[in-house]
């Protein structure tokens, strides 16, 4: 699997990554079965894993997605390392999910983060969202101050707008943004995020690349999406996830998946080249709109 620059930080990564959050939610498979699907992705060359303290079923659960990454990671040292992407700025209270952002919360969130991951310092920590009720500069300002003191080596912000990657831009250096996108969510391609991510060399992280818990059937039954698959031989994932990373250079799909099957299939799209009549195809199918910043 070829490696992506992770933003102007010098890291390395696999150019599609995996998205650790259906591996703790309701409906999650069991530990052991968890741990069997990171296997299966390192296996396969994936070196990015995305996770969150709040990727747990509630409160009381907190941290339940890095302990399992943890776990698998230090039981599979063979496989070499993997860049572990980790959040705060959420609360599970009641199973809700709350923006939490507060400069003292995101520093004692952090503090569990690397407890949680067994680790000195966090390689990649993200703003999880946006809060409404805290200036932006603030958070960022928090994360910075968390940066000099050695506990996080690269700051990322999730959910957020042009306008505030430009803000927090402002406060220190961004490597990447993590925000959803799809074929079916196409608007950080025509609102100029897209293309800032791509001006300072920012890593975008799409998250739900494929539709996410609901939308998997949309992308499994989209007659553009078989039919190309079909002309290659791969499931209609794979050429969603081809498809986003052919549309910019710094996007990186970070697939969700609970199973082995699926992890192993979303990892494989790597190697998927569309060429320029499935472009066109898919580009027809999934038209994107210019919109204002």
């Amino acid at each position: 699997m070829q490696l992506r620059p992770l933003g102007s930080s010098g890291l390395q990564v696999s150019q599609i990554g995996l998205g650790g959050m259906p591996m703790s939610i309701a409906g999650r498979p069991s530990r052991a079965e968890a741990i069997k699907v990171i296997h299966a992705s390192l296996r396969a060359g994936v070196t990015l894993i995305d996770t969150a303290d709040v990727y747990c079923l509630d409160q009381s659960d907190i941290g339940h997605n890095e302990k399992l990454i943890a776990d698998a990671l230090a039981q599979r040292s063979e496989d070499g390392q993997a860049l572990v992407a980790t959040k705060g700025g959420l609360q599970r209270p009641g199973g809700a999910w709350v923006t939490d952002a507060d400069p003292r919360r995101l520093k004692s969130a952090c503090e569990a983060s690397l407890k949680a991951l067994r680790l000195a310092t966090l390689p990649l920590y993200q703003l999880h969202a946006v809060d409404d009720s805290v200036p932006l500069e603030d958070s960022v300002g928090a994360l910075a101050e968390l940066r000099r003191q050695g506990k996080i080596a690269h700051i990322g912000l999730s959910n957020v707008t042009t306008a505030e990657l430009r803000r927090a831009l402002a406060v220190a250096p961004i490597v990447s943004v993590q925000n959803r996108c799809s074929v079916f969510d196409r608007r950080d391609f025509g609102n100029g995020l897209l293309a800032l991510c791509a001006a300072e060399n920012i890593a975008y992280l799409a998250y739900s690349p494929v539709g996410g818990g609901r939308g998997k059937a949309k992308v499994a039954e989209d007659q553009a999406l078989k039919a190309v698959g079909a002309r290659h031989g791969v499931s209609a994932f794979q050429v969603a996830l081809a498809w986003l990373m052919a549309k910019s250079k710094v996007i990186i799909p970070i697939p969700g998946a609970s199973q082995i099957t699926s992890a192993i299939d979303s990892a494989a799209a790597h190697a998927l080249r569309l060429d320029a009549d499935d472009l066109a195809t898919l580009d027809r199918a999934f038209p994107v709109s210019r919109e204002r910043c």
